[in-house]
């Protein structure tokens, strides 16, 4: 029976991800390590501090995994939260196993750690790249109330695969923070519908910023999750070269100047060809996929 991806918790999501029976928690709640600031401002403690990692088996194949928990801070990171997805990451490295699964739900960096937060989500961006210069691939799934903003968003970025559910949200600054600096002319954060077409899963996926979209169901993120697994594992993952990176900022340069004047999302849809934009955030993500096959995206990473 399908399960919705959005209303799962962290730990019910990474459970349906891997393999049944193969989840080893690293630094489960009984060990109560937790973050060392948060008492301090008699703020509320997680003792799991709001991130899940662990072993297991995707598809019968060895690989490290981490769920964030949107429902403590908002998922976001603080300094042991970040530095068990490091630990994570570079165990994976030490193990090469076939892949890192990255289950993000996040605001970003935790306001309540200031700097501790901001240099963990530094460390994590490093260890990605690390991992994939490894040759282990990192694959991101975004579908969670929250989104993924902030820090993590750029970590999410930095992945070789990004799979996202409509009601998935990807970016680097949140509706609030953008209307909050720029003014509400600039970005309306309470027209919900604006934030979707901008930050959501469909968009990210028409620009590029996402490879796969799946309907909310944890068990077609698993099965996306399986087949980015399995091409990668077929193709290799790309090298993470100076070049290649060069080739990427290239892309984002010529992105802008094709789809810089927008001023809405449905302006860059119909510029992609698609023959009723209007009609886009009404798609189920069957529907979406088919309209997509018949598109150019010259943007796609």
């Amino acid at each position: 029976m399908s399960a919705s991806y959005l209303e799962a918790t962290a730990r019910e999501r990474i459970l349906a991800l891997l393999d049944a029976g193969s989840f080893n928690e690293l630094l489960p709640p009984a060990q109560r390590v937790v973050s060392p600031h948060l008492g301090q401002l008699d703020a509320p403690v997680s003792f799991d501090d709001g991130v899940i990692i662990g072993e297991g088996l995707l598809d019968g194949r060895p690989v490290m995994a981490a769920a964030q928990e949107g429902g403590f801070m908002g998922g976001a990171v603080g300094e042991v939260h970040g530095a068990k997805l490091v630990g994570l990451i570079k165990r994976a490295i030490r193990k090469q196993v076939a892949g890192v699964v990255l289950l993000l739900e996040t605001g970003g960096v935790r306001l309540h750690e200031a700097n501790a937060g901001l240099i963990a989500v530094s460390e994590v961006m490093r260890a990605v790249l690390e991992a994939r210069a490894a040759g282990i691939p990192v694959i991101v799934l975004v579908g969670g109330a929250n989104g993924c903003f902030g820090g993590m968003g750029i970590v999410a970025r930095c992945a070789n695969t990004v799979i996202m559910s409509e009601e998935g949200r990807l970016a680097m600054s949140g509706p609030e923070v953008i209307e909050t600096a720029n003014g509400v002319e600039e970005f309306d954060s309470r027209d919900r519908a604006l934030v979707w077409r901008t930050t959501g899963g469909k968009h990210r996926y028409l620009i590029g910023d996402c490879q796969q979209l799946v309907s909310d169901d944890t068990e077609a993120f698993r099965q996306a999750a399986m087949d980015a697994l399995t091409a990668l594992a077929q193709s290799g993952a790309p090298e993470l070269t100076l070049a290649a990176l060069e080739a990427e900022q290239e892309m984002l340069r010529r992105r802008i100047a094709t789809f810089g004047h927008a001023e809405d999302p449905i302006d860059i849809w119909a510029e992609l060809g698609v023959e009723r934009p209007e009609t886009v955030p009404m798609l189920e993500a069957a529907a979406f996929a088919a309209m997509a096959q018949g598109l150019r995206i010259p943007f796609k990473a």
